[in-house]
This record gives C-alpha cells, sequence and structure tokens, in this order.
C-alpha cells in the first residue's frame, strides 16, 4: 500500500511506528560507531571494515525511514508540513510523549554524527601519517 493511500490514522501510525524503530537503532550505530574508533585506533583492517559494512547498512535502513517519515508527515499535514505540525494531531499524552520522543532521536542523531566526525578525522590523521612515512615529508626548506 502506499503512503498516498493510507488512512490518516495508519500515516500516524507508521510515522510513530518509524520513529520508535529509530529509537532503537540509534545506539546500535553508536556502538558501532564505537566499534569503527577503537578498530582504527588498533589498525585493525577486518574489524574497521565490518564496523563499516555495519555502519552502511544502518545509515541506510535509517535513511528509508527518514524518506518514509516525511512522506507520512505531507501525507498528514500537506507539503509544507513539519514533525511539530504532525505531532499537533495528536492528543495531549500522546503528543507529549511523541515529542520527547523526537527530541531524543534528534539528541542521538547530534551524538552520531560527533561519533562520525571523530572518526572521520582519525582516519584521515593516520592516513595522513601514512602517507608521510611511505613517501617522506615534503620539502620544508628550499634549497639555498
Amino acid at each position: 500500500m502506499s503512503i498516498s493511500t493510507l488512512s490518516r490514522q495508519d500515516a500516524m501510525r507508521a510515522l510513530l511506528t518509524g520513529i520508535a524503530t529509530d529509537l532503537q537503532a540509534y545506539p546500535q550505530l553508536q556502538q558501532q560507531l564505537q566499534a569503527q574508533f577503537e578498530a582504527a585506533l588498533r589498525h585493525k583492517a577486518g574489524e574497521l571494515s565490518a564496523a563499516a559494512d555495519a555502519i552502511t547498512s544502518l545509515v541506510d535502513a535509517m535513511e528509508q525511514r527518514r524518506a518514509e517519515r516525511v512522506a507520512l508527515v505531507q501525507r498528514l499535514v500537506g507539503h509544507t508540513g513539519n514533525m511539530a505540525q504532525a505531532f499537533a494531531l495528536l492528543k495531549n499524552t500522546a503528543r507529549e510523549k511523541m515529542e520527547a520522543d523526537w527530541a531524543s532521536l534528534e539528541a542521538a542523531v547530534i551524538e552520531c554524527k560527533r561519533l562520525s566526525k571523530r572518526n572521520g578525522d582519525l582516519l584521515a590523521e593516520q592516513y595522513t601519517i601514512m602517507q608521510r612515512v611511505l613517501h617522506g615529508e615534503e620539502q620544508i626548506y628550499a634549497p639555498a
């Protein structure tokens, strides 16, 4: 069934389910980002590759849910709608829970971005060092 044919109730249910699924997935992503960092520190190529594969798989699934979430919000509140407008359709208790869950999800996203940047910085530094080791330093001083 396509999103455009979902009832409003089913669209809201799918939206809430997707958020709950992401809330469960982000700790897994954080674990894999930590595993990637530790593998990079120890120069364990096999572990680094396995972590990268797991990260890619998790991020791909999250991106699919994000795209679905956008379509569901548009189904519920129109093409320029946002999450706050979609949550406003819920009753007080449900709305408050979803707003809290959404805030938790946003915090998890920020933390994963931080961990990902940390990992990228480490890998880039390791690459730079390896290039120096393999190819030597550039001439720092010009010959007189």
